[in-house]
């Protein structure tokens, strides 16, 4: 496949308007015209996912190979050019029928649900073929995504409209691999905006071995063009900031022995004023504030085969998928009128999810930014728990953050979004290190 050439996406079904069968013909359900490739992991996501398999299959099927399990590491490093990773894929939305449906919201945008699992699943294919070599004696990496920097969408995507999503590896460490993505569609003729240009985002993916789990070495990268040179410095700056907040986290929490927020009870007290009236004297309570428990949504799932990613486990796509429309959900719950999805903030992966884990994901509204009346801002936490019942265990592992606003005419018509106010301490502390990281990420 040509590294530039756009990978094109097709629907994977039949149109029901091309043929009309007999109400008693029988359906087959095991005919495909990929057989084996539909039976490989991955492929019940999404046509994107199934036109990556397609695409990279020569990469994947080494992959796969069980004999790969006992061959030696991989030990050789290449050199690569971004253009050798570079890889997009277009949604022919206006003329596929089915592929627009199986895209399409209740308010005929595109779901960005889905949308957050194919750049996944994109970016992960674009790391395969950074790291990938000739040698086919070798075993090859495992690749993991290990943290996703704040997507925020531009402008609505419509699912009328061809849609194109791109990417290309931007810089390399040792072990981990920064690829950039881009949602690029065309505007229409009376918008004011000549941008394409609906959403970046930045997925960092780090390097494992197989067969022993440690960090391995990754092909280096050597960027040729002054755009390529440019954002591997932004990578490269972005990795010295990274290093650094982690490390004043580490040393504040130390510090603080056992709390990020230890000493800033002023703080604390004046969040939790509000909701220790909503508990103690209810009838007094302000209308226009509630409670950060009464916003709570949930649900629950147990990991099927059909979402592992080639090493078994689940596609951390997924995990965006199910948390957004969970968030979403919560949002037009808690407004009473249809949100509109602004941002997602870094996600770290902290935990992997295996198949036939039971995943719990729980959300509510944080908190509520109402200072501006014409885009007031709901800020969403989704916590996604695996939990294993046989061993009387629960561990997180994604916490999401996402950020909605309503439409601006809803304002204007007299809707009104309430103050969200914490009822105990731990969910004050979890407010306020949510709005300083959010301070800190905006530096």
């Amino acid at each position: 496949m040509e590294p530039n050439k756009a990978i094109p996406v097709v629907s994977t079904f039949a149109s029901p308007f091309d043929s009309c069968p007999s109400p008693t013909a029988s359906i087959d359900a095991s005919s495909s015209l990929r057989k084996p490739l539909s039976l490989w992991p991955g492929m019940y996501h999404s046509p994107v996912t199934n036109a990556l398999w397609e695409a990279r299959s020569s990469i994947f099927e080494r992959l796969l190979d069980p004999a790969k399990d006992d061959a030696p590491p991989q030990i050789e490093i290449l050199t690569k050019r971004p253009s050798q990773s570079r890889t997009s894929i277009l949604y022919n939305f206006s003329e596929d029928y089915i592929l627009r449906e199986q895209y399409r919201d209740p308010w005929n945008e595109v779901r960005i649900g889905k949308l957050l699992e194919d750049l996944d699943a994109l970016a992960g294919t674009i790391a395969v073929k950074h790291c990938s070599n000739d040698d086919h004696t070798t075993r090859p990496l495992l690749l993991v995504t290990a943290s996703v920097d704040k997507m925020v969408l531009k402008k609505p995507l419509r699912v009328d409209t061809e849609l194109k999503i791109a990417g290309a590896v931007t810089w390399v460490g040792r072990s981990s691999i920064e690829i950039r993505m881009e949602v690029t569609q065309s505007q229409p003729e009376n918008s004011n905006s000549t941008d394409p240009i609906a959403l970046t985002a930045n997925f960092m993916f780090v390097a494992r071995d197989s067969k022993t789990g440690k960090s391995a070495p990754v092909n280096r990268l050597s960027p040729e063009t002054e755009q390529e040179k440019m954002l591997f410095e932004e990578g490269e700056a972005r990795d010295r900031l990274w290093k650094k907040i982690r490390e004043a986290k580490k040393k504040a929490f130390e510090k603080s022995g056992g709390h990020s927020l230890h000493g800033e009870v002023n703080r604390l007290k004046t969040l939790l004023a509000e909701g220790r009236v909503f508990c103690d004297m209810p009838a007094l309570a302000d209308r226009d504030s509630i409670l950060i428990r009464d916003t709570r949504l949930e649900n629950s799932l147990i990991c099927q085969p059909q979402q592992r990613n080639l090493h078994g486990r689940i596609f951390g796509g997924f995990l965006m998928h199910r948390a957004f429309e969970l968030a979403f959900s919560t949002a037009y719950a808690f407004v009473g009128h249809m949100p509109s999805f602004l941002e997602v903030d870094h996600v770290d992966f902290l935990r992997p999810v295996d198949v036939g884990d039971f995943l719990r994901f729980k959300s509510c509204v944080l908190y509520t930014q109402l200072e501006d009346p014409d885009q007031p801002l709901i800020n969403i936490e989704v916590i996604a728990h695996v939990a294993r019942p046989e061993l009387r265990t629960s561990e997180v592992s994604n916490t999401f953050y996402f950020t909605f606003t309503v439409h601006p005419d809803a304002p204007k018509n007299g809707l009104k979004i309430r103050n969200v106010v914490p009822a105990t301490e731990e969910e004050a502390r979890r407010v306020l290190e949510r709005m300083d990281a959010e301070n800190c990420f905006d530096v």
